[in-house]
């Protein structure tokens, strides 16, 4: 079985570095992990503040968004709040400095918008907390993981809701490693505190689905990287527990794939140099990006 959590995690901690350390399973990873967990959950907390300090119970109805959501949302950001504080607090009695919030620039002006975006992000908090708990050494820790993570999901399937996406699109969460996610959130980071730790993760090349969203099984959809690579490349999608890679067509400054099946509702789709389906840093030409895939109606024998 594939996923998207990449197979060997070498992530560069000091630019122009040319003995990259591999993540892995060690007794020092913990700290390193709820670090990490605290960075995105800084983002989440912020993101959600400034939706509700900009946006009114009345901009919420006027734009065709029930009252119902925009209190949901008030006990989302508390959830976002108890979560930087819980990790704040373990962190500082495990006698780290906690990394403190960002500067972010959140691409939203409208409630839609705003909701639309939401969903996406809470997906990738999912994939973050999968895709870290093989690493995490403490079975407390990997509880308190785990406990987030249950919240986070129940935060998805909300917004998921809300943006006329079907919540249970897929039967699994999609794992994602560090610098897949990373990649993801550094689109909305502007500037950090100097005085935060310096994580073990980089941002990989960029890619752009420059086709609509959402899309579907055996659709064609157009992929533009930040540089078109030289080689052969495929676009391997990843989507629960499933990463297939399928080949793509050159087309000017852009590439072209079809969506194969199994890959079902938020999903991510990279640009690597095989088409084995293990999705590794070594591999990774560009991406990843993130891809809504309408899933097809499930069949199934319903006698007992």
């Amino acid at each position: 079985m594939r996923f998207c959590t990449t197979a060997v995690l070498v992530l560069i901690i000091a630019v122009g570095s040319s003995a990259a350390p591999v993540l892995s399973k060690r007794a020092d990873i913990d700290a390193i992990i709820l670090q990490y967990a605290l960075t995105l959950e800084h983002l989440e907390n912020a993101f959600y503040k400034k939706a509700l300090s900009t946006w009114t119970l009345e901009s919420f109805v006027d734009a065709g968004l029930s009252a119902d959501l925009y209190n949901e949302l008030k006990f989302v950001t508390h959830d976002e709040q108890s979560h930087v504080t819980y990790l704040t607090a373990g962190l500082t009695a495990a006698g780290a400095a906690p990394v403190e919030a960002c500067t972010y620039d959140f691409p939203m002006s409208t409630p839609q918008e705003f909701v639309k975006l939401a969903s996406m992000i809470e997906g990738v908090g999912v994939s973050a907390y999968l895709g870290a708990a093989p690493l995490v050494t403490s079975s407390a820790y990997l509880t308190a993981a785990g406990s987030i993570l249950v919240t986070e999901a129940i935060h998805q399937s909300t917004l998921r809701g809300a943006a006329d996406e079907i919540p249970m699109a897929n039967p699994y969460g999609t794992p994602l490693g560090f610098n897949a996610v990373y990649s993801i959130a550094s689109l909305f980071i502007t500037d950090c505190p100097s005085t935060n730790m310096a994580l073990p993760v980089m941002a990989l090349p960029a890619l752009t689905v420059a086709s609509g969203m959402p899309t579907a099984i055996d659709s064609t959809i157009d992929l533009k990287p930040s540089a078109m690579p030289t080689g052969t490349c495929y676009a391997t999608f990843c989507s629960g527990l499933m990463s297939i890679a399928v080949p793509v067509v050159a087309n000017g400054d852009y590439f072209t794939a079809v969506v194969p099946a199994g890959i079902e509702g938020q999903s991510y789709v990279f640009l690597t140099s095989d088409n084995s389906g293990n999705v590794t840093d070594a591999s990774i030409v560009a991406g990843p990006s993130i891809i809504e895939v309408t899933p097809s109606a499930p069949t199934f024998d319903v006698s007992v």
